[in-house]
């Protein structure tokens, strides 16, 4: 079996930044277990499988691997394949706006994608779940050991270690300054205990130091129990970041924006554009969004 497969590079809006993703297009004859070595094959955070819409008045249905597991929701995949029907609809280069919609294994997201003749296509989709508080973290001089650093280094102003979920738990860990969060790693058998025995999809660390000074927020993302050492950007853990952000800055009510920059150590700058809205100081609404760009195109054989 031939198909064909896109390339993108997703949360940025030049080619050879953000995060890449591999786009498999008429996947519908495939079986999970070829899926999953595809996904492998490719080797990057997660690989999207086109296949028909169960319901013919959306665009299609997503399946989303990472090299070891299927998610039932992701991010950066929603962003950049909604971004790539939406140029395939209406071609490249083109100035329209479209509404992409999309079945995932989390449920039916409506994407927004702006195509301008100037820029790169920009997508932005409201979380099908709002970010719930998902159990206790271990203490920080375990987080501290299971990131390579010290206890002192973890923790800033009020913001202290949580867990969230919006379909996909993460843990976000504040890190007082960008040297200690530029030198944190997965620290071998401390991991574990720290992270992988939480049933967490990744850890989330976060610092208020940026690179640039449109930014709000510096984060890194580790997620070696799903296959991905570290992500260079992540929308599934930035829709569950509203949750923290909103708990600890107890914002007023209304909308806000965030923007955060991801894969800056990586050389995979990425920008996550992050926007929610409280309402009777509760979150009520979580949107994320960014730009794509294609890098490429192929067959695969199976």
């Amino acid at each position: 079996m031939r198909l064909s497969f896109s390339t993108m590079d997703v949360f940025t809006d030049r080619r050879f930044g953000g995060n890449p993703l591999a786009v498999v297009h008429g996947a519908g004859g495939l079986t999970d277990a070829q899926m999953q070595i595809i996904a492998r094959e490719f080797n990057l955070s997660e690989t999207v499988f086109l296949l028909p819409a169960e319901n013919p008045a959306h665009s299609a249905r997503l399946r989303i691997f990472t090299p070891l597991k299927e998610l039932p929701f992701a991010g950066h995949p929603t962003v950049g394949a909604a971004a790539l029907l939406a140029e395939n609809k209406f071609g490249q280069g083109r100035d329209a706006d479209a509404l992409i919609v999309l079945e995932e294994g989390i449920g039916t997201l409506r994407v927004g994608v702006r195509l301008r003749k100037d820029s790169a296509p920009f997508a932005e989709f409201d979380a099908p779940k709002v970010p719930v508080e998902a159990g206790i973290l271990p203490p920080v001089d375990v987080l501290a050991a299971g990131l390579g650093l010290i206890p002192s280094e973890i923790g800033f102003e009020n913001h202290r270690p949580v867990c969230y979920a919006a379909g996909n738990a993460f843990a976000f860990v504040p890190v007082a300054s960008r040297e200690a969060i530029a030198k944190a790693r997965i620290n071998g058998s401390h991991w574990a205990p720290a992270f992988s025995e939480q049933g967490l999809v990744g850890a989330y660390l976060y610092t208020r130091q940026c690179e640039h000074t449109t930014s709000s927020f510096h984060v890194r993302m580790f997620a070696p129990d799903a296959g991905v050492p570290e992500d260079p950007a992540t929308g599934s853990a930035a829709v569950c970041f509203a949750g923290a952000i909103a708990r600890f800055d107890r914002l007023p009510d209304g909308t806000h924006r965030r923007a955060i920059e991801q894969g800056f150590e990586m050389n995979r700058p990425s920008i996550v554009s992050l926007a929610f809205s409280i309402e009777g100081q509760k979150l009520a609404n979580v949107r994320i969004g960014g730009h794509s760009v294609r890098v490429g195109e192929g067959t695969i054989e199976i």
